[in-house]
């Protein structure tokens, strides 16, 4: 995956591979989706994770202690057929990833399609 232009970002992102190879694969793989779909998004390093946008914030993915959370700043109007996104907040939805296998049991590339 390629480096980030945020230094922040990059710094964490090579913490995280240093210390926790797992779920730094799942965050790289993440990443990954995100800049496939949406090749001019920016990232940047807020509550600890690492927040997209393009223009206007539109989620992020954090490490949690037993998962990464994708959270979409706008995930209440989300299509989910199989009612996979979490929360209960005003707009926030949420899915919690745990393997790497995860990433494609969950749809993740339908629901980061629907981001914007």
């Amino acid at each position: 995956m390629k480096k980030s232009k945020d230094e922040e970002v990059q710094k964490f992102l090579d913490d995280l591979e240093e210390f926790d190879t797992k779920n730094s694969g799942i965050m790289q793989h993440l990443r990954k989706i995100v800049f496939t779909q949406y090749s001019r998004v920016s990232e940047r390093m807020m509550y600890g994770g690492i927040m997209f946008s393009l223009g206007e914030d539109f989620g992020g993915i954090f490490v949690r202690k037993n998962h990464i959370s994708f959270e979409f700043s706008h995930g209440v109007f989300f299509k989910d057929p199989n009612n996979i996104l979490e929360g209960t907040g005003v707009l926030y939805r949420h899915l919690k990833i745990k393997t790497l296998e995860d990433v494609e049991d969950m749809n993740v590339v339908f629901f980061v399609g629907q981001a914007t």
